[in-house]
């Protein structure tokens, strides 16, 4: 198998070929890694490609396969992993100085299930620095490129893991998203991307950002792709407090792709359509509309009328629980450590000082200002009520409809460098997906058009808790209805 061959295939279309022994998992590795070899200098995706642990986990699948076992529902499908999951004997970096020689000594659980169905690890994708950003210019590595335009960002923060698919690198990979770093670098690169419920999928093994809001997930080149490796990686996890015990819906592994919606009722929120949305965006999500209507959906308006404080609510909450979270990297018990010889508080201090970039000390100070003594109450519990706010406005919302419908991000891919001195222009990127985290809905980005300079436009849906079957059936009937989602960069 050569690797233009191996970029024009599906996940699914691969497992079924190594399943039936059209080509062997082994084939399929090595087309990969001649592709990521060839593209990634041009798109810089991965911090680190895993050939040898991809040609190991591709003669596994073949030898499950010679001696008459199952393969595995993944058998012989490479996978790009965000590098702030972890991978045993993997360096784990979350593209931070404070990480970089850092090695776990165990793997998430979402990777483990995926290794288990045949999976194979293609290698770890940069990320803003822990999952902190909307374009990938906070790593510490390098900044990722957008396939479609490499002056322009990938978004982010799971921009390494959306540029991998885009770039047809790699037809599966993994992002988290704690405020839309999964949906937003979808919809800016052209993708599928798809946010879980909170508790769908463990945590175990995720170097954390904000406990209460990430959730891994999946990026894909189409819909039914998406549902396979959520049914992998979804179930509950006795290792994840937060791990929900909810059955797996058997549909997920093998997602159909409905002809028509009738019956089905798609809510139009007006605080999603608001001034300062691009109009070409604009004009796509509309005509995405007609074509549900075309299927026979039932288009009803909608309100959310605490998404307007979504941003400030999120901005609170996250940094807050980034504060707690990140205090854990100090310069003894692991990570970096500064060489210059001092006092235990200057240690502390220093290493921190040396191995967080700006944006991560941006957070951990506003987290640290609304949890201190005499603020406490005036902005982390204020934001928590507030938070309660915005997930009975959802659960008010989904009487009247079954699917949310909006615009993924209010602009396509902006250039490298062009929100970079602007931390609010910057944070409000997320305005249209901050709100699913905060309700703990699940959430899909699809492509749904492109601006006249050839960028990607992303739809955005939410379902109800726990209704990803649902959600999926009404981003694939799109999908099945338009050609979008087919379009791939020329690199």
């Amino acid at each position: 198998m050569d690797s233009k061959t191996y970029a024009n295939l599906s996940a699914r279309d691969i497992a079924a070929g190594v399943r039936s022994k059209k080509f062997t998992a082994t084939e399929v590795a090595k087309a990969a890694l001649e592709r990521a070899h060839a593209v990634d200098p041009k798109v810089r995706a991965f911090v680190t490609i895993l050939d040898d642990a991809a040609l190991a986990a591709a003669k596994k699948v073949d030898e499950a396969i010679a001696s008459g076992k199952n393969p595995g529902r993944l058998a012989g499908v490479p996978v790009a992993i965000k590098d702030n999951l972890c991978v045993r004997g993997t360096r784990t970096t979350c593209s931070s100085k404070i990480l970089e020689n850092y090695v776990p000594p165990y793997t998430a659980t979402a990777v483990q299930r995926i290794l288990d169905e045949g999976g194979i690890p293609l290698g770890k994708t940069n990320l803003d620095e822990f999952a902190m950003g909307s374009s990938t210019e906070n790593s510490a590595l390098f900044t990722t490129r957008n396939p479609f335009d490499l002056e322009r960002v990938p978004g982010g923060s799971s921009g390494g893991s959306a540029a991998a698919v885009s770039a047809r690198i790699a037809p599966l990979s993994l992002g988290s998203d704690t405020g839309g770093s999964i949906r937003q670098p979808a919809s800016m690169c052209g993708i599928t991307g798809l946010k879980p419920t909170y508790g769908r999928v463990s945590r175990y093994g995720l170097v954390a950002f904000a406990s209460s809001l990430d959730q891994i997930g999946p990026f894909a080149t189409n819909v039914p792709d998406a549902a396979l490796i959520t049914a992998v990686m979804s179930g509950h996890d006795k290792q994840d407090a937060t791990s929900a015990d909810q059955p797996v819906p058997p549909e997920l592994s093998d997602l159909s792709t409905p002809k028509d919606l009738k019956g089905v009722r798609i809510g139009i929120p007006k605080e999603y359509f608001i001034p300062g949305t691009d109009v070409e965006v604009d004009k796509a999500i509309r005509a995405a509309i007609e074509v549900y209507r075309s299927l026979g959906a039932q288009i009803v308006d909608v309100s959310l009328p605490n998404s307007a404080h979504g941003i400030s609510v999120y901005y609170i909450v996250a940094t807050a629980e980034a504060s707690s979270n990140l205090a854990r990297y100090d310069g003894v018990h692991y990570g970096h450590r500064t060489k210059e010889k001092t006092s235990l508080v200057d240690l502390y201090s220093k290493s921190r000082a040396e191995g967080f970039g700006a944006e991560v000390k941006r957070r951990i100070m506003l987290g640290t200002y609304v949890l201190s003594s005499g603020y406490y109450d005036a902005y982390y519990l204020r934001a928590q009520k507030v938070r309660a706010l915005v997930k009975s406005d959802f659960e008010n919302a989904y009487k009247q409809c079954d699917v949310i419908l909006s615009p993924t991000a209010p602009t396509a891919a902006f250039k490298i460098g062009e929100k970079s001195s602007d931390p609010l222009s910057m944070y409000l990127s997320d305005i249209f997906t901050i709100s699913a985290n905060l309700a703990a809905v699940p959430g899909i980005s699809i492509p749904c058009g492109f601006t006249s300079a050839g960028l990607p436009i992303g739809l955005q849906l939410m379902g109800k808790h726990f209704d990803e079957s649902g959600l999926l059936r009404v981003a694939a009937a799109y999908q099945g209805q338009t050609q979008h989602h087919l379009k791939t960069p020329a690199l």
